[in-house]
């Protein structure tokens, strides 16, 4: 008897640890042969340094990325006493005279200088290797386990392997090279970038890279230390290595960029600090840190849907393969998690956010600057944040809220007279809250106070009070006082409407776009009830309490529709791909099933009308608004839409989006916003819990009949594991990190549990405690 227990016991553990081995072996991207276009080639960041890892053979391909490499100079954009011809944009919008308030405003009104600055490129890191022209047995790939990327290969029967990681403890990108048979390693390197002003110089082995942007003040130094065990050779813009076993570069860079403000900082300084600091470490040391530092935020999350073995498939195959038949929810799973990886990998506390392409960035001029868009796309880089268990990767927001605040404080005096701040549809490396571009688009007031939802959804996760007091309220007061001094009453329809403003990017400068009212009215009840927890500002609450019904409401439209304006004159054939007017849907909460279900249904209307088609954001943002309409199927629709195959271009489009072959979301040009938004669909699709209590499996599809999910995260402050079975329940397990009530809703059953902090609770399939 004591035998077969002990095998048993031994079965038991093997089966699990080739199950936990299997799951970690899923979650990779990976290839047969080198990335041809930047789009093929895989990312590794650590928040600050980004890199794109060809994997070429011969002469392997390094793009980098330093976060605060921009065009432009310390500038607040304000355009100074713009406020004296607000009375008369508003007047021109109010008699219907939409082009003389377009013409007024970009004469009077607009940031100054129009536009704003782009994110660009560092360098390029070449290394060679003579007589790897011809090999065997290539493989790449990127361990999302491990945040390592990796290619391997074969010249005469020696296996060569490059490990590439960036590494947040150290600040390097460091790369190992090596080979399976002593002395066979032979290589050199150099470094060179796009920019015109640039310089490659070699001290000491050690090769530095010197870049300054065109149009502005910014500069930017790169080095690369080498650890190796073969002999060394230098020229002016080489480092030879020969008859090595194994070599390590370390590549950091830096930049004179401070602060929005301040251009002083001294990037040798800096370089030198960060090589001092690795000094003494082996790679080795090096990449456990890595590991280590990295896991303690990925390994906290974790979703299993279920295999039919396509991870055999190389990723760029088995993107195809999808759009073919959408059955690989092994695919989907690796999307969300890659989706975690990415933000990891490009927010991390002291960082800037990500921008429209992360960190990641190979052109002078990239498709609208690489800034941050702020009428939905910065906002999307962050709805995975809280509800994918990466609370802490939120603080670059929070941080950029800050500085815009003080920005915005200036915009707001300068264009509006008001108090408060404002941010209107971008901003960017100087923070810039004007109105930029054009005034049909530029002029949307609502930016700030989407951004400040944020800071009310990460309490709303957390339930940490400090962070809502002493940080969030201030910053959400301000964006909610501007308003309570910018609204004005129509003079049609006695409401309290914005103006001017536009509802984003359709549609031309009006009086009173939806979208704005539904983000006011969430931004106040914010306020409201963060007065209720934290107190001491019941007079500012009150008057928001009285503003709140005299905002222009939702309107239901002669289609039926969720009219996108005060006027009904929305184009059942507008297939744009903002939906702007169903924000107050997703991922506002101003209406949903318990509260107006004819919204709901005026909103489902709306959807119809746009039609499924977009670009690769617009569809992670409709995958999100079918969940929200417990429409499952539908959301699984436009799931495979994601995966249409996209080539490596930089054409842009205004719908057709789909995935590049390393998986990167596809306006098309490359967007990350669809990295971050889609897989926040999918697990929208598994749970909610924006309307006070949690719903599980909401809006499940066909496609999905199986799963388990370990360390999602719900608002109020609760951690779950729960797993599904053809398509039904199985069983739930609640982790309170606070002493609250939880309410669950799975399948028409309702249940209010108790629960103090630190408690766990499992519930089966009917809600029952196990």
């Amino acid at each position: 008897m004591l035998r077969i227990l002990c095998f048993f016991l031994l079965y038991l553990f093997f089966s699990v640890s080739c199950t936990i081995q299997q799951e970690k072996a899923a979650l990779r991207l990976w290839y047969d042969k080198p990335a041809e276009t930047w789009t093929e080639a895989l990312p590794v960041g650590n928040g600050r340094l980004g890199a794109m890892v060809f994997g070429t053979v011969a002469k392997e391909h390094i793009q980098f990325n330093e976060e605060t490499l921009w065009t432009g100079r310390p500038n607040n954009y304000a355009n100074q006493g713009a406020v004296k011809y607000l009375d008369d944009i508003r007047r021109l919008l109010f008699e219907g005279k939409q082009e003389e308030a377009h013409k007024l405003s970009m004469e009077k009104f607009m940031s100054i200088p129009l536009t704003q600055m782009e994110y660009q490129p560092f360098g390029d890191l070449y290394i060679e290797f003579d007589g790897h022209d011809k090999y065997t047995d290539y493989h790449r790939q990127l361990d999302l386990t491990k945040a390592v990327s990796t290619v391997i290969y074969k010249v005469d029967g020696t296996t060569y392997t490059r490990e590439i990681i960036s590494s947040n403890p150290h600040e390097v990108v460091a790369i190992r090279l090596s080979s399976d048979k002593k002395g066979a390693l032979d290589f050199r390197y150099t470094m060179d970038a796009e920019h015109e002003v640039k310089e490659v110089s070699i001290k000491d082995r050690l090769l530095s890279l010197e870049v300054k942007v065109k149009d502005g003040v910014l500069q930017g130094l790169a080095s690369i230390k080498l650890e190796t065990d073969g002999t060394v050779e230098t020229t002016d813009r080489h480092v030879i290595v020969t008859n090595a076993t194994k070599a390590a570069l370390y590549l950091t860079a830096s930049t004179n960029y401070k602060n929005y403000k301040d251009v002083s900082k001294d990037a040798e300084e800096e370089i030198t600090k960060n090589l001092a600091a690795i000094a003494g470490l082996s790679y080795d040391q090096l990449l456990k840190e890595h590991i280590a530092d990295y896991t303690t935020l990925f390994e906290r999350f974790n979703i299993d849907l279920g295999s039919n073995a396509r991870d055999s498939l190389p990723t760029n195959r088995r993107i195809i393969k999808f759009n073919e038949d959408p059955n690989d929810p092994g695919l989907i799973a690796l999307y969300v998690q890659y989706g975690r990886y990415l933000l990891i990998s490009s927010s991390r506390e002291g960082t800037n956010p990500p921008n429209l392409q992360g960190i990641w960035n190979k052109d002078l001029k990239p498709a609208w600057g690489s800034k941050y868009t702020t009428n939905i796309n910065a906002e999307m880089n962050y709805w995975l944040a809280e509800v994918l268990n990466l609370s802490e990767c939120h603080e670059p927001l929070f941080a950029l809220i800050e500085d815009c605040s003080a920005s915005g404080a200036i915009v707001a005096r300068e264009h509006y007279g008001a108090d408060g701040w404002v941010v209107h549809h971008n901003t960017d490396i100087w923070r810039g809250t004007a109105p930029i571009n054009h005034s049909n688009h530029g002029i949307f007031a609502g930016g700030g106070a989407w951004l400040a939802t944020h800071l009310w959804e990460h309490y709303l996760y957390t339930q940490d009070k400090d962070f809502l007091k002493n940080r969030a309220y201030p910053l959400m007061k301000g964006a909610a006082k501007f308003f309570t001094q910018f609204l004005i009453e129509d003079p049609e329809t006695g409401w309290l409407i914005s103006t001017p403003s536009n509802s984003p990017e359709t549609g031309g400068l009006v009086a009173g776009p939806t979208m704005d009212h539904q983000i006011i009215r969430h931004l106040f009840r914010a306020c409201i009830k963060a007065n209720e927890v934290i107190g001491g500002d019941d007079e500012f609450a009150s008057l928001l309490s009285e503003m709140i019904p005299k905002i222009a409401p939702n309107q239901i439209g002669q289609y039926g529709q969720l009219q996108e304006w005060m006027e009904d004159n929305d184009d059942p054939q507008n297939k744009h791909r903002h939906v702007s007017h169903l924000w107050g849907m997703h991922p506002g909460n101003d209406f949903n099933w318990d509260t107006a279900p004819e919204l709901m249904e005026a909103a489902r209307k709306s959807l119809e009308m746009r039609g499924d088609d977009g670009t690769g954001w617009s569809l992670a943002w409709k995958i999100n608004f079918w969940a929200r309409l417990l429409d499952g199927n539908r959301a699984y629709k436009l799931i495979k839409m994601m995966f249409r195959p996209v080539a490596g271009t930089t054409t842009r489009y205004d719908k057709g989006g789909g995935s590049y072959p390393n998986l990167f979301d596809a306006h098309p040009p490359f967007q990350i916003d669809g990295n971050f938004g889609a897989p926040a669909g999918i697990i929208e699709m598994l749970m909610q819990s924006h309307m006070g209590r949690i719903d599980i499996l909401p809006a499940l599809p066909k496609a999905l009949p199986e799963g388990k999910i370990v360390g999602l995260k719900a608002r109020g402050g609760f951690e779950l594991a729960f797993s599904w079975k053809n398509g039904e329940l199985t069983e739930l397990e609640i982790l309170s990190a606070v002493n609250n009530t939880c309410k669950v809703k799975y399948n028409n059953k309702w249940v209010e549990l108790p629960l103090v902090k630190g408690q766990r609770l499992k519930l089966n399939g009917d809600l029952e405690k196990i």
